[in-house]
């Protein structure tokens, strides 16, 4: 029967003893009038071991948890057990004094069942390349180029008569934006169709001034004329077409019963509405900004860079960036620029280019980058799975999983490696000559839970 099914309620206490163990002091305890040695287990810290249950509780109980109990209630007779949670207990015997002791393990090796991986967080992987040269931190923003952010105005005034954008409408080049209307669109088609009427009457009188002065039949005075109030006509006729499109009329599709009183504003680009600045009913002026659209397809970073380290940074080098409320999720970008004026802020201006495309990325975001100088890719791991312990390096990695006690064991191998630079949540890792990376699997998560069993195993075996 385990220890909890034996223990299965409350029960008091009235008789224990301290005994020292390899990582606390623990105490053996007597319990109606049954005693139970405290096994030397594996004890995690408190947060890990929050939220457990029976059966993964024992009697393990370090001195400083009985000690305020002890002496709080020493005027009592019997008083309720504390039971400290401890992870490894379960199934856990000492081979101190015992004839059936587990098999020892063998050096910087560690073994889990099944309960104690899931419950120490575990998560393997394989160690990766990257890039982990001398880095530039950096901060900016998202932008885009000058051609792919339009603001939307009219270049004459007028109410709006009709529109249904709001902020972030996806838009098409050449979709209407809204309906403007004015009075002056009516009398700009008027001049032009009455100076192109003029025009027909202008052009045949000097045809016939022209024919008439060659044969000395009329003056060149005549002449000279016609010609003037052609050429004027003409010119008037090109003046009021440029105008009529700049409102987005063609005059050649224009004749005397399709003058219309409202004009429509398109969108010059494709992409999603910025700001919206109308209502129906709204009069703007030609000066006034409709709306502004953003063509997010094409994105740059606007990153600060200090004046000291603008010979570090060129055209080409490579930009990991992320944002401040996902720092795990990287993109990268490329730098096109680098500014040639230092700002009243003493930093100039880098630019880059976004490699992927992210609808997830918008205009004005602030960004945290990483410029990197280093072009040579390294073994690299994530920080936390790279342990510090008495002034060298270690991992964590795979070895085999057996059968024991009808239980599945896995079992960890801890490896010393050498730790390089660290940047952006990895660190670089110089492995054994005979590491095979291509096959070994490694701790990625949970392996401080590994090193603090390795460490405080003594002669436990589960």
């Amino acid at each position: 029967m385990l220890l909890w099914e034996k223990l299965n309620k409350p029960l008091n206490l009235y008789k224990m003893k301290s005994i020292k163990m390899k990582s606390d002091m623990f105490f053996l305890i007597s319990v109606n009038k049954e005693s139970y040695e405290a096994i030397n287990c594996h004890v995690l810290s408190l947060n890990t071991l929050k939220g457990m249950s029976p059966p993964n509780a024992g009697l393990a109980v370090p001195f400083r948890e009985i000690k305020g109990v002890w002496e709080g209630k020493r005027n009592n007779f019997l008083y309720t057990l504390i039971l400290v949670l401890s992870l490894f207990l379960t199934g856990c015997k000492s081979k101190v004094g015992t004839s059936d002791a587990s098999e020892e393990l063998p050096p910087n090796t560690v073994e889990m069942n099944d309960d104690q991986y899931k419950v120490a967080g575990i998560e393997l992987g394989q160690v990766q390349y990257r890039e982990m040269g001398n880095t530039l931190k950096v901060n900016g923003i998202i932008s885009v180029p000058p051609q792919d952010f339009v603001s939307v105005s009219v270049n004459m005034g007028g109410f709006v008569k009709s529109t249904d954008l709001i902020q972030g409408s996806q838009v098409a080049k050449g979709q209407v934006l809204a309906i403007i209307e004015n009075p002056e669109f009516i009398e700009l088609q008027q001049n032009y169709l009455e100076a192109r009427n003029n025009l027909e009457y202008s052009e045949a009188d000097y045809n016939r001034q022209k024919d008439l002065n060659a044969e000395n039949i009329s003056s060149t005075k005549s002449y000279q004329l016609a010609l003037s109030e052609y050429k004027n006509l003409k010119t008037k006729i090109y003046a009021l077409e440029q105008k009529l499109a700049l409102i987005g009329i063609d005059a050649k599709q224009l004749t005397e019963d399709k003058i219309s009183r409202s004009v429509s504003v398109v969108s010059p680009i494709s992409g999603f509405v910025k700001t919206v600045n109308v209502n129906i009913g709204k009069y703007v002026n030609p000066t006034d900004v409709m709306f502004e659209i953003v063509n997010n397809q094409k994105l740059t970073l606007e990153l600060s860079l200090y004046e000291k380290d603008v010979e570090r940074v060129s055209a080409g080098q490579k930009i990991r960036f992320s944002l401040p409320n996902r720092p795990g999720n990287e993109q990268t970008a490329l730098i096109y620029q680098v500014g040639k004026t230092i700002g009243e802020d003493k930093t100039v201006k880098v630019y880059a280019s976004v490699s992927n495309e992210n609808k997830n990325l918008l205009p004005g975001m602030y960004v945290n980058a990483m410029i990197e100088s280093g072009k040579d890719s390294t073994t690299v791991l994530p920080d936390e799975a790279v342990l510090s312990f008495d002034d060298k390096n270690y991992i964590f990695v795979y070895k085999d999983k057996r059968q024991e006690k009808n239980k599945d064991i896995t079992d960890f191998l801890m490896i010393e490696v050498k730790k390089g630079i660290s940047n952006s949540g990895y660190s670089e890792v110089i492995l054994p000559k005979d590491f095979d990376i291509s096959k070994m699997k490694v701790v990625l998560k949970g392996a401080y839970n590994l090193l603090s069993a390795l460490k405080n195993a003594g002669d436990m075996a589960c």
